[in-house]
């Protein structure tokens, strides 16, 4: 029989993985516009559309399969609290940085 991680564990795992992701690729982005002369403004849309991509799958995943809402219900609510994070926190990283 085979063991199956709980709703909590996977749903902690997939949001500290798109912490680390949007987290880090945010302030990277900033970084990269200041020295192109791009508009943060910008680059918040970006992420937002990135981040919307990474969790497309899951919502895919949910709409098409509604028997099976367990672990694609786990995964997209860490995708997407993880990205919420990171796109709220990281522009004050980047700021504290010196990139805004």
């Amino acid at each position: 029989m085979a063991e199956y991680l709980p709703d909590y564990l996977i749903r902690e795992q997939m949001a500290v993985g798109a912490l680390v992701i949007f987290g880090v690729l945010r302030v990277l982005a900033a970084a990269f516009a200041l020295r192109r002369g791009w508009h943060v403004a910008l680059v918040d849309k970006a992420g937002i559309a990135a981040a919307v991509l990474y969790c497309a799958p899951q919502i895919v995943d949910l709409l098409s399969h509604a028997y099976l809402v367990s672990a694609a219900t786990a995964e997209l609510e860490g995708k997407v609290i993880g990205c919420a994070i990171a796109l709220f926190c990281a522009p004050i990283v980047s700021h504290k940085l010196g990139y805004e």
